[in-house]
């Protein structure tokens, strides 16, 4: 170990360091007073990470003999976990504190949880991979159970637990094929076996790995643990599995097939499409009967998925260039929606029935219709960004010669506009009946808002996000 290795994980150093003297803050100072302050100082150290690994990262290199790899993908993953990370935390803190939910314990455990998100997006080896995605993981299983008093979010917790360990007992197989084939669980050293006949073996642990990564990022079949534990989860909690984890999982998918697996496209890129297509009509299709907007947003997450897939299933520097656009508007999307879900209520209690948004454009006209653009966004409608997201991965789709992958895409998207109109429909020309009250801090007002704007500001040049992102491409695929 040398001072270049522990310069080049600072960002992640830096944020252990903080993890373990926030907790002994905690301990030792009144506990859950302290916890305000805690969501402040962390979500202020998030954006302060962000800036400095956007603004001082440059070019490639590697730590700990290849297993940590900084470069410009991992950077590009990072600064949009750390963001959403933050912008999840300022928009749930007075939400959790009216409801006595806001615990010291919970920045902490986020601050963990995004060290493993770093970590699995900087993984150059199958074991520093796994040690990223059990650090993410059991923070998460902790945070999905936060509300104690609760059996719904107990169950979403034990539910999101057992799955999460399925997952986890499938990728440990998979790895141990891999590294029994290749004689290495490097990413670099597998490669370099790939160059005659590839063994089954080693492509049989490809799949398993992919499948429990599948888990992580709610892509069908894998996804029977997402609609519960959305629902069942503090809303805060769900905005946050929504965001900063979905765009950790996808970049590690992107890492082991292109680092990992990188000679051999094709026989990946199967699979990928087959989850891709999966996703998108099992999102599209299931969520058109809810009536919970938290579980309809589980199944738009899964719907999502499917799209960013899309472009990976490509095997192209430009679908991950589209995927990393992709999940940039996505992450943004759902903080703007989910700064709406969590001011809505009726008499102090939360409310997430759709239809208690029947005519709220009658009592919050400019709240309806950021509302509205966030919908017609997410639903993939032009002008708006979310159209432009769809439109980088079914064009890398095309242009890999899966037209028929593209054409899938399409007709998912359209079946999926459904549920987002309905929402709007019901804002604007639904019955009048006891209506759902949105009491907005400052901070979520300024978030919704924000992301609205940016919805449709956006399509002036993506606010400069594609040359951005096709660097971070060309950095992963060589």
């Amino acid at each position: 170990m040398t001072a270049a290795d522990f310069n080049t994980v600072l960002p992640e150093l830096v944020l252990a360091v903080y993890a373990l003297a926030a907790l002994m803050f905690g301990v030792y100072t009144g506990k859950d007073k302290t916890a305000p302050t805690l969501v402040w100082a962390t979500s202020g150290l998030f954006l302060a990470l962000a800036l400095y690994i956007g603004v001082a990262g440059e070019g490639s290199r590697s730590a700990f003999g290849g297993m940590f790899i900084d470069d410009p993908f991992a950077r590009f993953a990072k600064v949009t976990i750390l963001v959403s990370a933050a912008a999840v935390m300022l928009m749930a803190q007075d939400y959790m504190l009216r409801r006595g939910l806001l615990r010291f314990e919970f920045p902490v455990l986020v601050s963990l949880a995004a060290i493993g998100m770093m970590m699995m997006v900087s993984a150059g080896d199958l074991m520093s991979l796994y040690m990223g995605l059990e650090l993410q993981s059991l923070s998460l299983y902790v945070i999905a159970a936060l509300r104690r008093d609760s059996a719904k979010s107990s169950e979403a917790g034990l539910k999101y637990f057992v799955l999460g360990a399925l997952s986890s007992g499938l990728f440990l197989y998979g790895a141990s094929l891999t590294y029994g084939f290749a004689g290495t669980t490097q990413f670099a050293g597998i490669l370099s076996t790939l160059s005659g006949e590839v063994p089954v073996g080693l492509l049989i642990g490809l799949v398993f790995m992919l499948a429990a990564l599948a888990f992580k990022v709610s892509a069908a079949p894998f996804h029977m643990w997402t609609p519960d534990v959305y629902e069942g989860s503090p809303t805060p909690v769900t905005a946050f599995f929504a965001t900063a984890p979905k765009v950790a999982a996808m970049a590690l998918i992107a890492r082991l097939v292109h680092d990992g697996f990188g000679a051999i496209p094709g026989d990946w890129s199967q699979v990928l499409a087959a989850l891709a297509v999966v996703s998108m009509f099992l999102g599209a299709i299931a969520a058109i009967g809810q009536r919970d907007i938290k579980r309809l947003m589980a199944y738009s997450s899964i719907a999502h998925m499917g799209y960013a897939l899309v472009g990976l299933a490509s095997g192209t520097a430009a679908g991950v260039q589209a995927m990393l656009i992709y999940m940039a508007i996505y992450v943004t999307m759902n903080i703007g929606t989910f700064a709406f879900i969590l001011s809505l209520e009726r008499d102090g209690r939360p409310v997430t029935d759709i239809a208690s948004l029947n005519m709220f454009s009658k009592r919050e006209p400019l709240k309806a219709l950021a509302v509205l653009v966030l919908m017609f966004s997410l639903a993939g409608v032009p002008p708006m960004v979310g159209f432009f997201g769809k439109f980088y991965v079914l064009k890398a789709a095309v242009d890999a010669g899966m037209v028929w992958l593209a054409t899938a895409g399409a007709i998912a998207s359209v079946i999926g506009a459904f549920y987002y109109l309905r929402i709007v429909f019901f804002m604007y020309f639904g019955k009048e009946q006891e209506p759902a009250e949105s009491n907005m801090v400052p901070v979520q007002w300024v978030l919704m808002v924000s992301v609205a704007a940016i919805m449709l500001l956006g399509i002036i040049n993506l606010f400069g996000l594609e040359p951005v992102a096709a660097i971070a491409a060309e950095a992963l695929v060589r």
